[in-house]
């Protein structure tokens, strides 16, 4: 275990940069440090630069390494040093948080230094917080859906956007799916953006049905590929290019040539080939800055397709989603790995239920709390014969994320 006074001092473009316990392993498996990581920024830093560069971030620190819970801070830390600058941004719930603003490598290192993996940039600017400059299109598979699927539809997206006006970026988001970035001209509020960004989702699912879908419930998705708007919703951020994923064999979000994408696999880009990989072939982003379009083309989409399919609601007074699908709730739990592990026991006890189900049917949803992660698992019933359906039983996990301390200050 490394000392407490056990750190380096690392000179990043005149800057000095102070990494603790640099030897600490992050990602066990194939033995990656933190000093490792490190390096590993500093090798494809033009590109990482690019991707987070003045935009205020969410630091997602991994602490404990990748077998624990990561925390979400939002606040930059008080004794930031001086080649990190500060945003406050105001959120829809009426909070606010003054978050890290990076501009150069010392800042991605810095970030390192904290426990950072992916670094999380929101879709604004430091000098504009109010209008987005990049669209974000989110490609997320459901369970079962192979790699060639996603790519159909990052070509049906690329279409799309051509038709609109628009240039888009693709790549890996570092897990299963896709990621396009889309530079805007800032025209337009987070509302009017995200607002085209479910257009765009919609006409994705019209132009590509049963292989794309624009359902923000998961259970009614199937095995498609969901095109998740509600990333470009105010709040949210997604890992940037380049961002280390807190996965064992410590996979990288890469931009890819549209040429390339078909050929490629998410599991090729790691801490250790990105280096190699990066000073062979240069940054595939390199030009979106010089790219920015109008949604003008994209929201009169929105209104020739009308509002947006609602919810049903339950009748019961409270306002609530009612389901269309049958579904039952097997767990919620701190971590992923409890979560499962109530599944498992749900399996047991129904071996013949569990055989009815597809992938897509298991639904496993990480629900973001105050300052960390929690996990709740749901059944989807829908081919299991009416007369063989469990009903609902008590949770085999049931941790409640309303009344569990906050860990941090986020």
């Amino acid at each position: 275990m490394a000392k407490k006074d056990d750190a380096v001092t690392l000179e990043v473009d005149g800057n000095e940069v102070r990494l603790s316990s640099p030897d600490k392993v992050v990602f066990p498996e194939p033995g990656i440090t933190k000093r490792e990581l490190a390096e590993y920024y500093l090798a494809v830093a033009d590109g990482a630069v690019r991707g987070v560069a003045d935009r205020p971030m969410v630091l997602k620190r991994f602490v404990k390494g990748i077998d624990q819970e990561a925390f979400f801070q939002k606040r930059v830390p008080e004794n930031r040093p001086d080649f990190v600058s500060s945003a406050t941004l105001r959120y829809a719930s009426g909070t606010s948080a003054e978050e890290a603003v990076i501009r150069d490598a010392a800042g991605l290192v810095w970030a390192v230094g904290l426990g950072c993996l992916d670094l999380n940039p929101h879709p604004v600017r430091a000098d504009d917080l109010d209008h987005p400059d990049e669209l974000r299109i989110d490609l997320d598979p459901m369970p079962g859906v192979e790699w060639s699927q996603i790519v159909d539809v990052a070509f049906v997206a690329r279409d799309l956007l051509t038709d609109v006006g628009l240039v888009g970026w693709p790549k890996t988001s570092g897990s299963r799916g896709i990621h396009i970035l889309v530079r805007t001209d800032r025209a337009h509020d987070y509302a009017q953006v995200r607002l085209g960004a479910q257009a765009f989702a919609r006409e994705i699912e019209n132009r590509a049905p049963g292989l794309a879908t624009a359902h923000w419930w998961k259970e009614e998705r199937g095995e498609s590929v969901f095109v998740d708007f509600n990333q470009n919703a105010k709040d949210r951020t997604v890992a940037s290019a380049y961002s280390v994923r807190p996965l064992p064999d410590a996979r990288v979000s890469m931009p890819i040539e549209w040429d390339a994408l078909r050929t490629v696999r998410p599991e090729e880009f790691t801490v250790r080939t990105m280096p190699g990989l990066f000073a062979e072939r240069g940054d595939a982003h390199a030009g979106i800055d010089d790219a920015p379009g109008s949604l003008e083309k994209l929201l009169a989409l929105a209104d020739e397709l009308g509002p947006a399919e609602r919810a049903p609601r339950g009748g019961d007074g409270s306002g609530r989603r009612k389901s269309t699908m049958p579904l039952i709730e097997i767990s919620r739990a701190a971590t992923k790995d409890e979560a499962l592990g109530g599944l498992d026991r749900w399996r047991a006890r129904h071996p013949e239920v569990a055989a009815h189900l597809s992938p897509a049917d298991v639904m496993v949803d990480g629900m973001r709390g105050s300052s960390s992660l929690w996990y709740r698992v749901r059944v989807n019933l829908q081919h299991v014969p009416d007369a063989e359906r469990p009903t609902q039983e008590p949770l085999e996990v049931d941790y409640d994320p309303w009344t569990r301390p906050a860990a941090r200050d986020s």
